[in-house]
């Protein structure tokens, strides 16, 4: 019925995070005695992060939502939903909770997921370059 409107909510709220964490990242320059650092201790900024996120989200929403129109539950004429039409309101809102916020939040344990390997992945790539350069 409309499931996609939680990740896209999530998406929506993620979004405006990453651009005021973007441009704070901007704004502060960290230097060390040699170059101006990155905001993260692997070279990948929160901001990069969230960008994952989004992409994650913004894509889950929209397939859903084709999905939903492809079956017709979205329609081009107003209340747009066709649950609300046809008196199904508590059923869509149940729907959107329950679904979607299960998909809103197996979406954000897989993002978390993908930045703990990732981490992972380049400390240990880190580790090993700073023991071949001793």
């Amino acid at each position: 019925m409309a499931c996609f409107i939680a990740p896209a909510a999530e998406a929506v709220v993620m979004t405006v995070v990453q651009k005021h964490i973007e441009k704070n990242e901007k704004s502060k320059v960290y230097t060390s005695e040699t170059n101006v650092c990155s905001c993260s201790s692997n070279g990948i900024t929160w901001s990069r992060r969230l960008k994952w996120l989004n992409t994650m989200l913004w894509g889950g929403a929209a397939l859903l939502m084709l999905e939903h129109i492809w079956h017709g539950e979205i329609t081009g004429a107003f209340p747009f939903l066709t649950a609300i039409a046809n008196g199904e309101t508590m059923a869509m809102l149940k729907e959107i909770a329950v679904t979607g916020g299960v998909m809103a939040i197996t979406i954000t344990a897989i993002w978390g997921a993908v930045c703990f390997a990732v981490e992972k992945l380049l400390s240990a790539q880190n580790a090993a370059v700073s023991k071949l350069l001793e």
